[in-house]
């Protein structure tokens, strides 16, 4: 697992949920670049991807990440607000989506079916 969020906070929840659930968490990064960079180093098999982000948000992210890695799964994360922006990641080869604030509870869920 990736986990990709400009929130160091958000970052460690979904770590510590991830790794509560027997995952490997295998790299983090801050935003969409960094992100890109580390998914061809890593390799991951999910990768947890926030939207808004500075430098480079989650949308410009999606197709880089899975030209770098083309079978991995993206979850985006995402305020309540920004439906249309989901919608548009999932039609960018986003597989799932989680709206902030989250409860563990909810990534359990998402990992369970991707």
């Amino acid at each position: 697992m990736l986990i990709v969020d400009d929130a160091t906070i958000l970052r460690k929840l979904i770590r510590m949920t991830l790794e509560e659930i027997g995952h490997e968490v295998v790299g983090e990064a801050e935003n969409g670049f960094k992100a890109v960079l580390k998914c061809a180093d890593l390799k991951p098999d999910v990768i947890f991807l926030d939207i808004t982000m500075p430098e480079m948000d989650g949308l410009t992210a999606i197709p880089k990440l899975i030209e770098k890695n083309p079978s991995v799964k993206i979850v985006v994360c995402s305020a309540l607000g920004q439906k249309a922006m989901i919608i548009q990641a999932i039609k960018s080869g986003a597989v799932n989506f989680i709206v902030k604030p989250f409860e563990k509870e909810t990534i359990k869920k998402v990992m369970q079916v991707i």
